[in-house]
C-alpha cells in the first residue's frame, strides 16, 4: 500500500468525537433552546456540539424523515417509481392533522405524494406511500424501526409513519440526526425540499397550495433542506441542512417552546459553527492522481485514478496541519477494464484514526491486449 502523505499528521481530535466550542462560536447544543440539541458535519459525522443526545423524547413530524428515506430507497431499489401512479385508500385519506386533502379512490403519482410530505409535511401522502411500499401502516413502521437500527439509531421507536402522538413512540436529537443525514445521500430530496411553495393538483381538478413548513429555506443562507414537527407532546422540532463552500451541516433541535425559538437555535448553532470551522479538500474529485494502477493483459499496462468523490477533512479554521492521506491500489485487475472502474481507495486519517474515505475510479478504458499487440510485447521485451 503506497503512503501519500498531505502535511503532518495533526494533533486534532477525530471526528468521531466532539470537538471543544471554541471562542466565536456565537451558540453551542449547550446552550440552545428545548430539551434537546445535537449539530454535526455532513460528510464525516463529526458532533460540533450535542446536548441529552440520547434522551427519548417525542419528534412529532421529524419522523417523516425516515417515511421519506425509505421511499426514496424503494425507488432507488426499483420497488417503486417517481411515475406510479398510487390508489388513495380511505384509512389515507381519513389521517389528520397537517394534510394535502387527498381523495380516497383516486390515483396521484409517487412523486407528487413524497413532494407533499417535505413540502408540507402531509400525513394523508405518508400513509398513501406507506401502504402502497409495504402493504400497510403498520408492516411499514416496522421496516421503519428495522432501518432505525441499520443506521445505528438506538435510541428510536416508531409508532408511526406520520410522528402523530401514539404510545410507545420516541426518538433522540442525535437519531434524528443519523437519519436526515442517510436522506440527504438522496440527491432528488432536495428538489423537493427547496420548494417554497406549490399548488398541488388532484386528478378531480382541486387546488391544494402546499408551502413550506421550514422557514429557514428563505430566510438561511445555505439552508435546502430539514423537518420540522410540532405536537403539543413533542413542542415545536426542527432538524435542518445548510451548506456553504464545501462544508455542510446538519443541526437538531427537540421540544422547543416556540415555533420562532427553534429557528433561531438553529440559526445561532449554525451561524457559529461556519464562523468557527472549515471544510478542505485533501483530493479533489476527478482530478487524476499521480499514482497509477497496473492492468494484467492491458495495452497500457497502467491507467491512472481519480477520486470517486472529494476526500475532505473538518478542522478548526485556522488549523495549519492537514491531515494524512493513505492510498490503495488494486493488484489484480485484469484487461478490458473500462474507465470508471473502482479501482482502489483513499484514506484520510487523524492521529490514526479514519475520517473519510472514497473510493478510486480508472479515468480512462484499458483494453484488452490482443495477439499481435502480445506479439510486438513479447518481442520488446526480448529485445
Amino acid at each position: 500500500m503506497k503512503k501519500l502523505l498531505i502535511g503532518a499528521t495533526a494533533a486534532l481530535l477525530a471526528a468521531s468525537l466532539v470537538f471543544p466550542a471554541c471562542g466565536i462560536v456565537r451558540a453551542s447544543a449547550e446552550e440552545t433552546a428545548g430539551k434537546a440539541a445535537y449539530l454535526c458535519e455532513y460528510e464525516s459525522g463529526t458532533v460540533v456540539s450535542q446536548r441529552e443526545e440520547t434522551k427519548h423524547l417525542p419528534i412529532a413530524s421529524m419522523c417523516k424523515i425516515m417515511t421519506l428515506l425509505l421511499s426514496f430507497e424503494a425507488v432507488e431499489s426499483g420497488g417503486l417509481s417517481y411515475e406510479e401512479e398510487i390508489t388513495v385508500s380511505q384509512n389515507a385519506a381519513g389521517m389528520g392533522g397537517s394534510q394535502v386533502f387527498l381523495a380516497a379512490g383516486l390515483s396521484y403519482r409517487a412523486e407528487e405524494l413524497m413532494k407533499t410530505v417535505a413540502v408540507c409535511s402531509a400525513n394523508d401522502s405518508c400513509v398513501a406511500l406507506a401502504e402502497r411500499i409495504a402493504g400497510s401502516e403498520e408492516d411499514f413502521v416496522a421496516k421503519m424501526n428495522a432501518r432505525a437500527r441499520e443506521l445505528g439509531a438506538e435510541d428510536t421507536l416508531f409508532a408511526n409513519c406520520t410522528g402523530l402522538p401514539k404510545e410507545p413512540q420516541y426518538s433522540c436529537a442525535k437519531d434524528v440526526a443519523l437519519m436526515l443525514r442517510a436522506l440527504l445521500g438522496h440527491r432528488k430530496y432536495f428538489e423537493f425540499a427547496k420548494v417554497w411553495y406549490e399548488d398541488f393538483v388532484h386528478p378531480d381538478g382541486r387546488t391544494t397550495r402546499i408551502t413550506n413548513t421550514n422557514k429557514l429555506i428563505r430566510s438561511y443562507t445555505g439552508c435546502d433542506g430539514g423537518k420540522t414537527g410540532f405536537t403539543n407532546e413533542a413542542g415545536f422540532c426542527l432538524a435542518a441542512t445548510a451548506k456553504r463552500g464545501e462544508t455542510r451541516l446538519i443541526s437538531v433541535i427537540i421540544g422547543a417552546d416556540s415555533s420562532a425559538s427553534r429557528f433561531d437555535a438553529t440559526k445561532e448553532m449554525l451561524d457559529g459553527c461556519f464562523q468557527s470551522y472549515e471544510t478542505r479538500v485533501l483530493i479533489p474529485e476527478g482530478e487524476e492522481l499521480s499514482e497509477r494502477v497496473p492492468v494484467r493483459g492491458s495495452i497500457e499496462g497502467e491507467i491512472g485514478v481519480a477520486a470517486e468523490r472529494s476526500l475532505k477533512e473538518f478542522v478548526r479554521r485556522g488549523e495549519e496541519e492537514k491531515a494524512s492521506v493513505s492510498i490503495e491500489l488494486c493488484k489484480d485487475l485484469r484487461a478490458p477494464v473500462p474507465a470508471g472502474t473502482v479501482a482502489g481507495c483513499a484514506t484520510a486519517y487523524r492521529n490514526g484514526v479514519e475520517i473519510g474515505k472514497v473510493d478510486l475510479i480508472t479515468v480512462h478504458d484499458a483494453d484488452k491486449m490482443g495477439w499481435w499487440d502480445a506479439l510486438r510485447e513479447t518481442a520488446r521485451k526480448w529485445q
